[in-house]
């Protein structure tokens, strides 16, 4: 029977890949585990195996190609007559939310049916912003026995951010006036008492309303921005967006309590959301598609340049000669991406030294055939991993995480070390597990198959995650120091340069030593450079007296 082969999930916010080459055509006979195509992600180039044996009818997707997850690459004759594959086709990333919680609905729906039956409705000053807890009331704009509208103004009140204008959410006639032209007013507090009209009602929950008349629209001043600039205390010292700022200053966003409630729970400032309803009334799903947008856009790169960095514009190369244009691969945008974004967040500082590694050569050499028994390759970079592993325990905070948003320092009591792995693609970091549990010549087997795996695309993403530090080892290349960037969201990383002999004056004399140059980058939220030296200092005690690997580490 017929089978269809869908591109399977790649992994966490990897929604479709590059068709890198087709390997089989109409008419192949496959087996199990028959590589079929290879896709590069914005991760790393992976190739993708068949899951069942048979005979390929048709082909979807071909070189060049961009497919999402999911979608039909192949159909298969199946050799052995089985039934075919049902697969649940992937469902479309959403964004998820908290929905409102059972009592804020709860109150909307009983504030909802008090005003369909008519009654008595106190009037609470409303959420006015993030940590903005009280007012001071400037203006009452109604009194008692007054008739009021939906969306007619009835207070000004000023923050410490500016002054705006805070309407009512439903109509009727003001019963009591419970506050003064001076007076301070808590978010929350009744501020007045009105009594709601049957007719007037409406459920905060509709999205169709009948169009409103002229008339009305032009008595609304929900967004009018207020002629009286002088009002809008925004004092210069604030280091807030100043877009955003005269925008607060001009208007309050017309949404109701329990849709500003909403917006603060999953992190929306809700004054920058566009409101679909009559006169711009902001819904829950307003709020939901401007979350969406905007998180579309955070995984794109498209969240601009860093605050106060303007955009320059590249000017025509063709203009003084020829010039060749060629898109970037996946993991060059990725890695373009993902350093851009490190070296923005992450206030870097590098701190360098040398070790003696003449000794540690001459055992290297020594042993060099016992790795190469095991598989592998005994390096500098397989010794450092056993090294950077025993320096990860006796300095934790090199083995961390910083959680800016909770303002948290997350510990790890594991130890996994990346190794920057130069490809014709670009660079790759792939992780060795558990560094601390395995030997060196465990280590140098498994560092020459990872390795290797990177340069002949048969790495897998999970090679590539969960990594704490990482090292660079540009040795084998050239150079004397370099800077590396931290891989956010590790907080250190060892750069190597090419080690060579210096006159070291040692016992009285000068004598020639194999000096390895190191370059250590870190964190300094919350790395000291004191505690950097410390760090690089006992790799390099570790590097000229091995016997610290035990004693310390």
């Amino acid at each position: 029977m017929a089978f269809e082969f869908k591109l399977p999930e790649l992994g966490e916010n990897i929604e479709q890949a590059d068709i890198v080459k087709v390997l089989v055509k109409v008419g192949d006979s496959v087996e199990v585990d028959q590589i079929l195509l290879e896709i590069e992600t914005d991760k790393a180039t992976v190739e993708v195996p068949a899951e069942k044996s048979g005979t390929v009818k048709s082909v979807n997707a071909k070189d060049g190609d961009t497919v999402k997850v999911g979608s039909v690459i192949f159909t298969f004759d199946e050799e052995n007559g089985t039934e075919s594959i049902q697969e649940t086709p992937k469902e479309e990333p959403k964004l998820e939310v908290v929905e409102p919680k059972a009592e804020v609905k709860k109150e909307e729906n009983k504030q909802n049916e008090e005003q369909q039956s008519g009654g008595i409705i106190e009037f609470k000053l409303p959420e006015l912003g993030e940590n903005i807890e009280s007012a001071d009331v400037t203006k009452v704009l109604v009194k008692a026995d007054d008739k009021v509208e939906k969306d007619q103004v009835l207070l000004e009140i000023e923050t410490d951010k500016a002054t705006v204008e805070v309407p009512a959410e439903f109509s009727g006639v003001v019963k009591e006036v419970k506050i003064k032209e001076g007076e301070k007013a808590k978010v929350g507090s009744v501020v007045l008492v009105i009594e709601s009209g049957k007719s007037t009602a409406k459920q905060e929950t509709t999205i169709e309303k009948p169009a409103k008349t002229v008339e009305s629209v032009k008595e609304e001043k929900i967004t009018t921005p207020k002629p009286d600039v002088t009002k809008q205390l925004v004092t210069p010292n604030e280091s807030v967006d100043v877009a955003r700022k005269k925008s607060f200053a001009t208007k309050i966003a017309p949404a109701a309590p329990t849709v500003r409630r909403f917006a603060r729970e999953i992190g929306v400032d809700i004054n920058e959301v566009s409101g679909s309803g009559p006169a711009g009334r902001i819904s829950i799903d307003d709020v939901k598609k401007f979350a969406k947008s905007f998180n579309e856009k955070l995984r794109s790169g498209g969240a601009g340049m860093p605050i106060g960095i303007k955009r320059e514009a590249l000017p025509d190369f063709s203009k003084w000669g020829k010039i060749n244009k060629e898109p970037m691969s996946n993991v060059r945008k990725k890695t373009a991406e993902h350093l851009s974004y490190a070296w923005a967040t992450i206030p870097h500082v590098t701190q360098f030294d040398k070790a003696d590694i003449t000794d540690i050569e001459n055992l290297r050499k020594q042993f060099a055939k016992k790795a190469e028994v095991a598989g592998g390759k005994l390096t500098v970079t397989a010794i450092l991993l056993k090294v950077i592993a025993a320096a990860l325990k006796v300095f934790p905070q090199f083995n961390a995480s910083v959680d800016m948003d909770n303002k948290e320092i997350i510990f790890k009591n594991y130890f996994n070390i990346g190794v920057a792995v130069d490809t014709e693609k670009g660079l790759i970091v792939p992780v060795i597990k558990d560094v601390d549990k395995k030997n060196i010549l465990q280590l140098s087997a498994e560092l020459a198959e990872i390795s290797t795996k990177a340069r002949d695309k048969k790495i897998t993403l999970e090679d590539l995650q969960g990594g704490c530090f990482s090292i660079s080892n540009l040795g084998g290349i050239g150079g004397t120091a370099f800077t590396p960037i931290v891989n956010s969201p590790e907080v250190a990383i060892l750069g190597v340069s090419r080690g060579s002999f210096e006159q070291v004056y040692k016992n009285g004399e000068f004598v020639p030593r194999m000096m390895l140059p190191l370059s250590l980058s870190y964190d300094h939220r919350i790395i000291d450079g004191a505690d950097a030296a410390r760090f690089i200092r006992w790799v390099v005690n570790a590097l000229e007296q091995p016997f610290l690997l035990t004693l310390e580490g």
